[in-house]
C-alpha cells in the first residue's frame, strides 16, 4: 500500500513537471509567433509551422505593397513580383508629378515625361506671375515676360503708394511721382498733427508749423489741467499755469468736503 503511494506521487510529480514543461514551450512558441506577426528581429522561423510561416510571409507582402504604393515607409522592391513592380513604379511616377505640380514633397524632374514636364513649367511660370503680382520674396523676375514685367512694376508703385499713404513701412520714396510725393508729405504731416492733438500715437513737436505747435501746446495743457482735475495718473501738475492750479485747489477742496 505504501509502495503503491510513493509510486503514485511520483507519477504524478513527472506529469506535473512535463505539464510545465508543455506550458512553457507552448507561451515561447505564443510569443515567438507575435514576434513574428509584430516582424520583430527576434522571430525564429523554425518555430513556426508550414501554415503560419505561409500566413506571416503572406501578411508581410502585402503590407510591404501597401508601403510601396502609398509611399508611407520604406519600400523593398526586391520583394514585389513583376505587375506589382510596374504597378508601383507607375504609382511612383504619379506622386512625382503631384509633387513637381503643386511644389509640395520632392519633386524629381527627370522622372516626368515630355508632356508632364511641359505642364509643369507652365504652372511654375503662372505661380511665379501671382508670387511677383503679390509681391511676394520668391518672385523670380527673370521667369517674367517683357509684358509681365511691365504689369509687375506698375503693382509694386501701387502697392508701394499705399504703403507710403497709409503710414506703413516699408515706403520707398524713390518710386513716387513728384505730386505723390507732396501728397505723402500732406498726408504724413496731417497724421502728426492729429496724433500731437489728441495725445494718440507718436507725436514728433519738431515737425509742426509755429501755428499748429501753438494749437497743439494750448490742447496739451487743457488735456493736462483736465488730468490733474480728475486725479487721474497722467496729470503733471508742473505744467499747471496759475488759472490751472487754482481751479485744481478748488476742486481738490470741494472733493474733501
Amino acid at each position: 500500500m505504501q509502495r503503491a503511494l510513493v509510486v503514485s506521487l511520483v507519477f504524478g510529480a513527472l506529469a506535473c513537471y512535463g505539464f510545465a514543461q508543455t506550458s512553457g514551450a507552448f507561451a515561447g512558441r505564443a510569443q515567438n509567433l507575435r514576434d513574428c506577426i509584430d516582424g520583430f528581429g527576434t522571430c525564429d522561423h523554425s518555430l513556426l509551422t508550414s501554415a503560419q510561416a505561409a500566413q506571416i510571409a503572406a501578411q508581410q507582402h502585402e503590407q510591404n505593397l501597401w508601403v510601396c504604393l502609398t509611399g508611407n515607409g520604406e519600400c523593398d522592391n526586391s520583394q514585389l513580383n513583376a505587375t506589382e513592380s510596374k504597378e508601383v513604379t507607375a504609382v511612383e511616377r504619379q506622386r512625382n508629378a503631384l509633387a513637381c505640380e503643386t511644389a509640395i514633397g520632392t519633386c524629381d524632374q527627370s522622372l516626368l515625361t515630355p508632356v508632364e514636364s511641359a505642364k509643369v513649367a507652365k504652372i511654375q511660370a503662372e505661380q511665379n506671375k501671382l508670387n511677383c503680382e503679390t509681391g511676394l520674396n520668391t518672385c523670380d523676375y527673370s521667369m517674367l515676360t517683357a509684358a509681365q514685367s511691365v504689369e509687375v512694376k506698375q503693382l509694386e508703385r501701387e502697392r508701394n503708394l499705399l504703403t507710403c499713404e497709409t503710414g506703413q513701412d516699408p515706403c520707398d520714396t524713390s518710386l513716387l511721382t513728384p505730386e505723390q510725393t507732396r501728397d505723402i508729405a500732406q498726408f504724413t504731416y496731417q497724421r502728426n498733427l492729429l496724433a500731437c492733438k489728441t495725445g494718440s500715437g507718436y507725436c514728433d513737436d519738431s515737425q509742426l508749423n509755429a501755428a499748429d505747435a501753438k494749437e497743439v501746446a494750448v490742447l496739451q495743457s487743457q488735456r493736462n489741467a483736465l488730468a490733474c482735475q480728475a486725479q487721474d495718473v497722467t496729470c503733471d501738475r508742473s505744467l499747471l499755469n496759475v488759472e490751472q492750479a487754482r481751479q485744481n485747489s478748488g476742486e481738490s477742496i470741494r472733493a474733501g468736503r
